[in-house]
């Protein structure tokens, strides 16, 4: 490698340890780790159009498990004798992958549909046990893996750490919760809402009976399901376009969208406000509903979850 791209990869190299990135593995995943993030920053431009991107570095669990894990039907195939640089014309980073191992032994990755969002790529680094890095058609760069997600913002980089880090102080003491649909929630909520700026109240709500008085201003959406992954581009959507809280059941069903929150005079007179207008509403419902757990997203990112008036956790504000 010529000495000025060696010098490229050692300020990446320092970059990503300045914001506490500690990818693991060998010398030799690291240095392909890196190779495959300055390919993303730096990427071919085709008669005016850039080119998107993605890779899957060093799947290590069972391929076996990896469609019914992603929901995805998954075919695969050798690189064979393909030049590194011919290989990656085929990668598009949403239904085809170039998959690297450092031992050299690369191959093919075709979904039956596009799995490029960041919490696709969650999932996908979950479910493969694998260190993802994407250059999105959008223009957006993402290393995801066990460290949590990298988004490149153009002069700096962003650590969203892993939900999981999080999600037991989430699930504690929620009588009758489904820790599958909350944690899904918190996920569809930090990287598919936040990642977006699409600002949002969550509402999951395991109770039978019925909750505090709302004011319904949209029909009876469709029962879409936040377990389920081909359902989450039209509930993001849906969200993106509305105002409102959108209230999920027991199983995390959507059976209420773009609801208006009104607090009791108890909460009002007893929940002090919390950022802004809809992370107060949100945290007021909570305390009119305790059983419920409120997800807040911010248009500029941050997630917080609440629960009966308190709040248990916030995602990290922008570095």
């Amino acid at each position: 490698m010529a000495p000025a791209a060696d010098r490229r990869l050692q300020r990446l190299a320092e970059e990503l340890d300045e914001i506490g990135l500690r990818p693991g593995g060998s010398v030799a995943f690291r240095e392909l780790l890196l190779e495959e993030i300055d390919q993303a920053l730096r990427p071919i431009v085709h008669e005016r159009r850039v080119v998107s991107g993605g890779t899957i570095i060093e799947p290590s669990t069972d391929p076996a498990t990896w469609a019914e894990g992603a929901q995805l039907d998954i075919t695969r195939g050798p690189v064979d004798r393909q030049p590194l640089p011919d290989a990656r014309r085929f990668a598009d980073g949403l239904s085809s992958w170039l998959v690297r191992r450092v031992d050299g032994v690369n191959e093919w990755m075709v979904f039956d549909r596009p799995a490029g969002s960041e919490r696709d790529l969650v999932v996908l680094a979950g479910v493969l046990g694998a260190t993802i890095v994407q250059r999105h058609p959008a223009g957006a760069v993402r290393v995801v893996g066990a460290f949590g997600v990298l988004r490149w913002q153009g002069l700096r980089w962003h650590h969203e750490p892993p939900v999981t880090g999080w999600i037991e102080a989430v699930t504690a003491r929620a009588d009758h919760s489904n820790a599958k649909v909350l944690e899904a929630m918190l996920e569809f909520a930090v990287h598919d809402l936040g990642s977006r700026g699409i600002g949002s109240l969550l509402i999951y709500r395991p109770a039978i009976e019925a909750g505090p008085p709302v004011e319904e201003r949209l029909p009876t959406p469709p029962p879409l399901r936040i377990l389920q992954a081909s359902h989450l581009a039209p509930l993001r959507h849906a969200l993106d376009q509305v105002d409102g809280a959108a209230v999920f059941d027991a199983d995390g069903v959507l059976r209420q969208l773009g609801v208006r929150l009104v607090p009791s005079n108890a909460a009002e007179e007893s929940v002090d406000a919390f950022g802004g207008t809809r992370h107060t509403s949100g945290r007021r419902y909570s305390y009119d509903d305790p059983s419920a757990t409120v997800i807040a997203v911010s248009e500029d990112g941050p997630v917080a979850v609440l629960r009966n008036g308190a709040v248990l956790g916030r995602s990290p504000t922008s570095d």
